[in-house]
């Protein structure tokens, strides 16, 4: 295969939650193969933080960042909008954006991430950003993408939680009650495995018109976790490690890329070997 099928000159990109810990490092995979990259996140600072640790004379003029809700049709319109009238037409989209949760999830002796306390509004609000805000990106740049023929690619970023279960042992605590144990939330994995149906069905919509979707699922990516939960872990995983986090720019380059040109509707999964066990 020619490297060349891996060049994406001329072409735009378009990342959701481009400030999170895997959204640089897309944004940085396609950047290496000649995209022009259009960051998207919440807030502007953000953005600007990881727009100024991207650029680099190589990429310099190649790096939009605007501030968009994917939770928010209007506002995914609003930027839509904003770069056709720069002539900028989205060939790529990485719709990326997700809800980490960061804070506490133990409040008043109360585990609230366990089925038992998860609240209906906690619910509705991480379906909305990883689940339905993938849906309406998918709906605006790819129509855009339908409309004039040229197509496009739509990548959907899932997590190997979208082809097993989460082992919530990961997350156990031997002094503490079983109530009380830490857990995976269920949105978590519903987000994920509802990518992967989006997938499928985006992938044969606009197939006549050129536009293909396909969706990649990581393992665990290092991030400074403990010792406990990374020694756990490993110990599930084949390669008896976490991925580095700058491991999948290969596999973005490929899958956005005419090096992928025959793939669509498929889920490709890189952790290390934990879902073949």
């Amino acid at each position: 295969m020619k490297l060349s099928k891996y060049n994406l000159i001329n072409k735009t990109a378009l990342i959701t939650g481009a400030s999170g810990l895997l959204g640089i490092e897309h944004a940085h995979a396609l950047l290496e193969s000649g995209a022009t990259v259009v960051l998207t996140d919440l807030y502007n600072e953000n953005l600007l933080e990881v727009k100024n640790s991207l650029e680099n004379k190589d990429n310099k003029g190649r790096i939009y960042c605007h501030v968009m809700d994917v939770s928010i049709e209007e506002s995914i319109k609003d930027v839509s909008v904003i770069l056709k009238n720069n002539g900028l037409r989205i060939d790529i989209l990485v719709n990326n954006a997700a809800i980490n949760p960061t804070t506490p999830s133990l409040k008043n002796n109360v585990r609230t991430t366990r089925v038992e306390n998860f609240s209906l509004d906690t619910w509705n609000k991480e379906i909305s950003v990883g689940l339905t805000g993938s849906f309406l990106c998918s709906k605006i740049f790819g129509m855009v993408m339908a409309a004039d023929g040229k197509g496009g690619v739509i990548l959907n970023i899932a997590s190997d939680l979208s082809v097993i279960a989460p082992d919530q042992r990961l997350y156990s605590q031997e002094e503490l009650a079983d109530h009380l144990q830490a857990v995976k939330p269920v949105t978590y994995s519903v987000i994920k495995t509802g990518l992967i149906g989006l997938t499928r069905y985006l992938s044969t919509y606009w197939v006549d018109k050129g536009v293909r979707c396909n969706a990649l699922s990581p393992g665990g990516v290092f991030n400074g976790e403990d010792d406990d939960f990374v020694q756990k872990i490993t110990h599930l995983i084949p390669m008896n490690r976490m991925a580095t986090k700058d491991e999948y720019r290969g596999a973005v380059q490929f899958l956005c890329s005419d090096a992928s040109a025959y793939i669509n509707g498929q889920n490709i999964v890189m952790d290390g070997g934990r879902s073949v066990l």
